[in-house]
């Protein structure tokens, strides 16, 4: 195995099935932006979501996609010359793994595709055991869908953050109050129907657990892009809290628990999921302008 790959497995230490893929996706979704990277992405592009999240702040449960915002709108936005530079990446390693493109059944502001390969070849070239490799059917496929917001609303703050293995590179994301400003979009506009995404709700609870305030105004602007407030009106802090109350009001937290507890190390880490917990700690939300 490359050295460099070695060292990228080695701080995951698998030694289940589980740990195992989980830590293959991880190193997929790294040398993906590394290869994003190489092809100037980040010039155009900046990282959110779960998986920025882990990647560069620690977030302690396991995220499947790789999500991204243009710095500003172009509806004629290309994805597929990226999507090239990811494929050399990941067979310069000696990974087989196909990235392609998903054709839009609607018109939509999102660019997506699919980073797909099996799961049993590909945990064969980071050195997993033999007996877990056996474990998985050679028709059982590893997938991360990667998505680009080509309009995105306005206002969001950026940072840059270095990779240094396998090799040094850096990789533009959102600042955390932009983050966390996304994530409530999420919790409060999300329509699953029937269904909760309880990913949400793990993150929200991590943003409060570390005191991160989120960006008012960046909140707002995602909010009246999908039509969930008026542009004339103020967002306050206030009414933020009102509104999430209103939603957690309408959660099957048990359904919210199944959802992500395939995600985390520590399923204890749920336990207390409740609509008391959940109001519980909304004294604690701050926005930057409320400081």
């Amino acid at each position: 195995m490359n050295a460099a790959l070695d060292s990228m497995i080695a701080k995951y230490d698998p030694t289940t099935s589980d740990e195992w893929v989980n830590a293959l996706r991880e190193v997929i979704q790294e040398l993906a932006l590394l290869g994003l990277w190489r092809a100037r992405f980040y010039e155009h592009a900046a990282f959110y979501g779960g998986t920025a999240l882990r990647i560069f702040h620690g977030l302690n449960r396991f995220s499947e996609d790789l999500d991204f915002s243009l710095l500003t709108q172009d509806g004629a936005f290309d994805l597929s010359p990226y999507l090239e530079a990811i494929r050399k990446e990941l067979a310069a390693f000696d990974f087989t793994f196909i990235v392609e493109q998903k054709s839009k059944q609607i018109d939509t502001a999102i660019d997506s595709a699919f980073i797909k390969g099996s799961t049993r070849i590909n945990l064969i070239e980071i050195g997993a055991p033999k007996n877990l490799q056996d474990r998985f059917p050679a028709s059982q496929n590893l997938k991360i869908k990667l998505e680009v917001d080509t309009i995105p609303p306005p206002g969001a703050n950026y940072v840059v953050e270095t990779i240094l293995v396998p090799i040094p590179f850096q990789v533009r994301l959102f600042d955390l109050p932009s983050l966390f400003a996304g994530k409530l979009h999420a919790v409060l506009c999300r329509n699953w129907k029937n269904r909760v995404k309880g990913r949400d709700y793990y993150d929200l609870v991590w943003y409060l657990g570390r005191g991160v305030t989120f960006d008012i105004d960046h909140l707002k602007a995602r909010m009246v892009q999908t039509s969930h407030w008026a542009a004339e009106d103020e967002l306050s802090l206030d009414a933020v809290k009102n509104l999430l109350k209103d939603k957690f009001a309408t959660v099957d937290f048990e359904q919210a628990k199944d959802d992500v507890l395939p995600f985390l190390e520590d399923p204890d880490s749920v336990t207390l999921w409740n609509l008391e917990f959940f109001e519980s700690l909304l004294n604690r939300l701050l926005s930057k302008s409320h400081l």
